[in-house]
């Protein structure tokens, strides 16, 4: 699940692989409910997407209640116990430096249901009737 970059270049090989395992090592921390914290026991938090920065010296995790209920309670436990949640990290890990992890939260589950909504739409399905009477075979880039 991609982020809007909002104009910088893609993230290098390195970026995307020091991401995926800081990711693995922050799930296993909450799978395990390794944080002595009431608001994240109650709670299975996903991690969908961890991203680095160039230097490799902060990590944005994008997590996500099960079941999206809580968000800002969770987000704020997360926040509340983050040196914490990246000792445990980091001794999971084998790396240089300790990266900061910051949490956000993953919208991509919303923002794919909103373009499921919006293809299910009528205006849309009226749209592709239209557009198989045409007798059109072929794909719309085909049309251009």
């Amino acid at each position: 699940m991609s982020r809007s970059s909002g104009g910088s270049k893609a993230p290098s090989q390195r970026m995307l692989r020091v991401g995926e395992l800081v990711r693995h090592a922050l799930a296993d921390v909450l799978q395990r409910r390794e944080i002595p914290d009431p608001v994240l026991e109650r709670h299975v938090v996903t991690v969908p997407e961890v991203r680095m920065t160039p230097d490799l010296k902060l990590a944005t995790a994008y997590v996500m209640p099960l079941g999206g209920k809580d968000v800002t309670k969770v987000l704020a436990a997360l926040d509340a116990n983050r040196k914490q949640i990246r000792m445990l990290v980091v001794k999971r890990l084998e790396l240089k430096s300790a990266p900061d992890i910051r949490f956000r939260v993953d919208e991509s589950f919303d923002r794919g249901a909103q373009i499921d909504a919006l293809l299910r739409s009528p205006e849309v399905k009226r749209d592709l009737e239209a557009y198989e009477d045409d007798g059109s075979s072929d794909g719309p880039e085909d049309a251009r």
